[in-house]
């Protein structure tokens, strides 16, 4: 009895100097994204948490005490290069606790919260960081060395704006064995907004870079906010039938759909948009297609540039991918509907047909397609360039040279 009692002291001795080892939240991850008015750094928690921050100055820090907390993962994969963030640290502190040191080139404005799980995403600490005016980097410089009468010349980027379908409360389509549409085309979107910043003449603006819901009418104001050149919204649809299967393209139309399959995508998108809608007015008993009526304008000029771009794209992947349709579609979409933007809503597969679905979950297919779309819309801009773009410069240079 005396060694029992003994060895019980043992454990308890050993289990109130570690009370944190066994159970202590886990901070997997952490994410970073920007927007025009903000930066977000989120950490992925195994369970919930307690935190406390407060900033210090001369140098300007943000310190993040996570009470119970351990960190299992690791920074080093943020890109923190032309952010308010200079270097992030982190280290033991207290009794079990983790304390997170952000070295920040300037003040900041704090707004902090947590969020429980949802969506298939655990516990989540959310810090979102703005500056009360843009930090000063040093400009990056030129790849090549350009002309004293290139520089003199108005020219500028050809601003496009892509739109990862769904996101956050809105999975979208979900594939026979869970796959997501709305991860899918994040992972694409992602990928072709690579490609555009690495081509010179073009800047590109996502709408969501990572895991949250955007209203369909808010999708249109980015892009109408940012001047767009054109919109690209990337989906992955499911349909009526299991059987369907390939790339689509769609544009707007004032009148009525081109084909039941597109009248259809057209009320399933356009539905999704009710779940952002309900803090605003009760629209459950409505017609999905009463924001499509109260937004129709007159913009047959664009209508008909949103046609030679999806069908410029539609070509481009024809090479990669399987065709659902072999021409452009049209519908009432309502994220289509910019009056002065050419938009197109490209299917890039469905995720209700089982090849499909296994394709268009491999980095190597969404590459491919990005590389498709990339394509796609660099033709369409090579024929109709934009006044005072790079690409119309060049191409006046070109015949001044022939």
């Amino acid at each position: 009895m005396h060694r029992r009692h003994l060895l019980n002291l043992i454990l308890a001795s050993v289990a109130f100097a570690f009370p944190f080892s066994a159970s202590a939240t886990q901070i997997r991850n952490a994410r970073l994204w920007r927007s025009d008015d903000k930066l977000r750094l989120v950490f992925d928690l195994s369970g919930p948490v307690q935190y406390k921050t407060f900033s210090l100055s001369a140098p300007e820090r943000l310190i993040i005490d996570l009470s119970g907390a351990n960190l299992s993962g690791d920074f080093s994969q943020l890109a923190l290069n032309n952010t308010v963030i200079r270097a992030i640290r982190s280290g033991h502190f207290g009794q079990g606790d983790t304390r997170v040191v952000l070295d920040l080139s300037g003040p900041v404005q704090l707004n902090s919260f947590l969020l429980p799980p949802q969506d298939g995403q655990g516990h989540r600490l959310v810090l979102d960081l703005k500056t009360d005016a843009p930090p000063q980097i040093a400009a990056a410089p030129m790849e090549k060395p350009e002309p004293v009468t290139d520089k003199a010349h108005p020219k500028r980027d050809i601003i496009v704006v892509v739109d990862p379908g769904h996101g956050g409360k809105d999975p979208g389509a979900v594939g026979a064995k869970g796959e997501r549409e709305k991860d899918v085309v994040l992972s694409i979107a992602q990928l072709l907004a690579k490609r555009l910043k690495r081509e010179k003449g073009f800047d590109v603006k996502l709408v969501r870079n990572d895991d949250f819901f955007v209203p369909l009418r808010k999708r249109v104001e980015i892009a109408r906010k940012h001047k767009a050149d054109m919109f690209i919204s990337v989906h992955a649809d499911a349909a009526p039938r299991l059987t369907a299967s390939g790339a689509s393209v769609y544009c707007l139309s004032e009148g009525g759909a081109t084909s039941a399959t597109a009248r259809f995508m057209a009320q399933r998108e356009n539905g999704a948009d009710l779940l952002g809608a309900t803090s605003l007015l009760n629209l459950k008993d409505k017609d999905p297609m009463l924001a499509g009526v109260i937004l129709d304008m007159s913009m047959n000029a664009t209508i008909a540039a949103s046609l030679q771009l999806g069908s410029t794209v539609l070509g481009s992947l024809a090479g990669i991918t399987t065709l659902h349709q072999k021409r452009v579609e049209q519908a009432g979409f309502a994220v289509l509907k910019s009056p002065d933007v050419p938009s197109i809503l490209v299917e890039t597969g469905f995720i209700s047909n089982a090849r499909d679905s296994q394709r268009l979950v491999t980095a190597r297919h969404q590459q491919a397609v990005a590389d498709g779309l990339f394509e796609g819309l660099q033709r369409y801009f090579q024929k109709n360039p934009p006044m005072n773009s790079y690409i119309a410069w060049q191409q006046e240079q070109k015949k001044m040279q022939a």
